[in-house]
């Protein structure tokens, strides 16, 4: 037996191409929109922690005060 008797692919109808390909695209697809999905979460939480980290360092306005009755 040679290699290209041993190796030689099985002929595949054009349905089952298209099927894998198909299931493929749709594995990607879910896979991309999953990593999405988790970089928004990701980014949400470090923005809102962002923002609240800059309220709680804002100086605070003061008061003008009056001027001293002499």
């Amino acid at each position: 037996m040679t290699n290209q008797e041993l190796f030689k692919p099985e002929k595949v109808s054009a349905r089952d191409k298209a099927a894998t390909t198909s299931q493929v695209a749709r594995q990607i697809i879910d896979t991309e929109a999953a990593e999405r999905i988790r970089k928004t979460e990701r980014l949400r939480v470090l923005r809102k922690a962002h923002a609240n980290e800059l309220k709680s360092t804002r100086p605070t306005r003061r008061r003008k005060m009056a001027p001293a009755a002499a």
